[in-house]
């Protein structure tokens, strides 16, 4: 059998233009998920077989340019050096042609091996307009294939031109994007003088010269360790005297101009749009979600409605799992004999991996309504509502982005504050993002919530929940803009795509994603804290203890006014206050008695203490912590937490709720501080941070817990 050749494609584009979409028709359920090296973004792969290619496809994070700003730009740039695929499809929104050339142009300037695939050809037809495509060509020095994801047309015509690029069947053509004459000098001269660098041959000397010119740091820090800087520096400086000379300006903005001079020119040359301008349904949705008043109150409508989307059908699903594993228990308990192995699997493994495993069908409904939301076009919206709020309280508009990333992991959305411009909203930022509630802790919501609220009530809580972290984001922001970080806000400028109904396959994709590292996690992060949480939850041993168990067992098999159902009942409620008791003795135990005093006007004991300082590892920890600790301390047997739970007499509905503002406020885990350190560069500001975030989940807490205890 002959092998299939091996052909690798990246896709790049900027956010919305249809994507991912794309990369979900090509690849279909041939996909796997993982992070670029050393960072957090999440990097998708597919494959596909076609006319006797092994074709492995990368979507590239969105990103508007290649300039190193954000963590997606450096990723993608990065990629598209390091790994050089043999075709780069620059993906384009047919509809909003202007905005995603400028992407373009910068392939361009690298001059990789690229063919454009011009997407939502649908709705470009729907709106009137008419795209040269072949003028299009001439300009962009590639090829051009129309495409729409969502009707997957053109797909096969995409892969026909990728084969023949990556056989070299069609080479690329000189586009026609120059700079000004002055600026074209020196380009040229800094390239002569990097072609011949060995260290540099992984670079296209061009691109190089345009980003040296445009004080481009990453290639600024490259160029500098090598002899040539010397002679290259030179050039620049004269290329700086020259432009202030003859137009005023420095040579980044005459090379930002020149770019958007030559996309102008090609929308008038290549583009028509229809004469007169259609309200579009778009339009129309604006007018109520962008209205100054009626705005806020639509977009936490909407944040609610998907909270009882979660829980009400997340509900049924989650009785069935905690049911589920309730018989598994049983089933187990039955045939392993009281010991060491009997209590790891049924009270460690079980009880702690179980425990969070059975809010993956909330986890998974959360992910679907919030990408729902994201791919429709309205999380943009959102953005746009809460700027009006945000500026109220000294924040870029643009805040607002990582502070809706943080809703899925705190590391990523604190990488994202890189577009901020300003220091001090960087740093404000930074410190307000570990309020937002992150998919780590919602099982730990999920659980409470469940176990003493009705499933409307708890969406309810849930909502409250999240609109908690945001006004204590918000507040601790005006705190510091008020005070340490003082400075002016930015305006905040945003483009606002047009609604589009999501795909189901990429919906679901997003929410499969989400759900196979929840469970990953379970495997292994979970998994490898519940033993060590079972360890030290179970020794050291008092032997005391066991000496008691040993004489009352005796004693019990030794009464003969017992019948053999009433002895063995016996037997198991002594091994049970035996636990107990141990419990107390161990390490656990003992570090969580030191903690009581101070967590105890919060409606804590001892044992939430320990869970509490476990989640430092990952907050789903204090789920898996609780059900491991509660299990070992418990007469019930299996995995359902809920039910041991409300039958505990030391907890509460006001416990659940001071618990849950807790979970929120208080540190992060500890990767998120590491990240959040490396980003603002000292110690000191982020343990000024922890300290800060621990009183204030402490008094807020406190006062939960006291009001519910008036008012419950």
């Amino acid at each position: 059998m002959t092998a299939k050749k091996e052909l690798s494609i990246a896709l790049c584009g900027n956010p919305n233009c249809g994507k991912s979409s794309l990369f979900n028709a090509l690849t279909g359920a041939h996909q796997k998920v993982g992070n670029f090296p050393g960072v957090t973004i999440e990097k998708y792969e597919g494959y596909l077989d076609y006319r006797g290619y092994r074709i492995k496809i990368v979507d590239l994070p969105g990103t508007y340019s290649l300039t190193p700003y954000s963590p997606e730009e450096i990723v993608t740039r990065q990629y598209l050096i390091e790994q050089r695929p043999d075709v780069v499809v620059n993906v384009i929104e047919g509809p909003n042609i202007e905005r995603s050339l400028l992407l373009t142009t910068q392939l361009m300037e690298m001059e990789v091996d690229f063919l454009v695939a011009l997407n939502m050809m649908d709705e470009v037809e729907e709106k009137g307009m008419k795209i040269d495509d072949r003028q299009l060509q001439l300009l962009l020095g590639c090829h051009i294939v129309p495409t729409s994801a969502k009707k997957r047309t053109g797909l096969d015509s995409l892969l026909d031109h990728v084969i023949r690029v990556g056989e070299g069947k069609i080479e690329l053509q000189k586009n026609k994007l120059f700079f000004r004459e002055g600026l074209e000098e020196h380009i040229n001269e800094i390239c002569e003088l990097l072609a011949g660098v060995p260290e540099l041959s992984a670079y296209n000397s061009r691109w190089l010269a345009v980003k040296l010119l445009e004080s481009d740091r990453e290639v600024y820090r490259e160029i500098q360790r090598q002899p040539v800087w010397v002679k290259v520096e030179v050039v620049m400086q004269e290329a700086m005297r020259e432009a202030r000379r003859l137009y005023g300006s420095d040579p980044e903005e005459l090379i930002s101009e020149d770019r958007h001079a030559f996309i102008r020119g090609a929308m008038k040359e290549c583009v028509s749009m229809p004469g007169k301008r259609r309200t579009t349904l778009t339009d129309y949705i604006d007018m109520v979600v962008l209205n100054r008043v009626l705005g806020l109150p639509v977009f936490l409508l909407v944040v609610w409605a998907v909270f009882h989307f979660t829980f009400t059908l997340g509900a049924p699903m989650m009785d069935w799992l905690s049911s589920l594993f309730s018989m598994i228990g049983v089933f187990a308990g039955r045939y392993l004999e009281p010991g060491m192995l009997r209590s790891i699997l049924l009270d460690g493994v079980l009880a702690g991996v179980g425990g969070v495993l059975v809010f993956l069908p909330n986890i998974v409904l959360l992910f679907i309504g919030l990408s729902f939301l994201e791919a429709s076009g309205y999380m943009a919206r959102a953005a746009f509502v809460i700027d009006r709020v945000m500026h109220r309280f000294g924040l870029h508009g643009k805040s607002f982005i990582p502070m809706i990333t943080g809703f899925g992991c705190s590391i990523p959305a604190i990488m994202a504050t890189r577009t901020l411009k300003s220091r001090t909203d960087r740093l404000a930022t930074i410190m307000i993002i570990p309020f937002m509630s992150c998919g780590a802790k919602l099982p730990v919501y999920v659980l409470l919530c469940g176990a003493f609220f009705a499933p409307s009530w708890a969406a309810n809580i849930l909502f409250g929940i999240y609109l908690l972290g945001i006004a204590v984001g918000l507040w601790t922001a005006w705190i510091l803009k008020s005070t340490v970080l003082k400075s002016d806000s930015e305006p905040f400028v945003m483009e606002l795509p047009p609604y589009r109904w999501p795909t189901l396959g990429s919906v679901l994709f997003q929410a499969r994603v989400k759900a196979l590292m929840y469970v990953k996690k379970a495997g292994t992060l979970i998994l490898a804290a519940v033993v060590i949480i079972w360890v030290a939850s179970n020794y050291p041993r008092s032997a005391e203890v066991e000496s008691g168990l040993r004489r009352a067992t005796a004693a019990v098999m030794a009464d003969p006014g017992l019948g053999a159902e009433e002895r063995e009942s016996r037997v198991a409620e002594l091994l049970h206050a035996a636990e107990r008791e141990q419990l107390a003795h161990s390490l656990a135990g003992r570090a969580g008695m030191l903690m009581e005093p101070v967590i105890k006007p919060l409606g804590f004991d001892w044992r939430i203490g320990i869970a509490l300082v476990t989640g430092l590892a990952a907050k789903e920890v204090v789920v898996s912590t609780m059900a491991t600790i509660y299990a070992l301390s418990s007469d019930a047997e299996g995995g359902d937490l809920q039910a041991i739970l409300k039958s505990d007499p030391a907890f509460s509905r006001a416990t659940a709720l001071s618990l849950m503002v807790f979970v929120l406020l208080y540190l992060p885990c500890v990767a998120a501080i590491g990240v959040m350190k490396k980003e603002v560069g000292r110690w000191k500001p982020v343990l000024l941070y922890s300290a800060y975030s621990l009183s204030v989940a402490w008094l807020l807490s406190f006062i939960t817990y006291r009001g519910a205890l008036f008012f419950l």
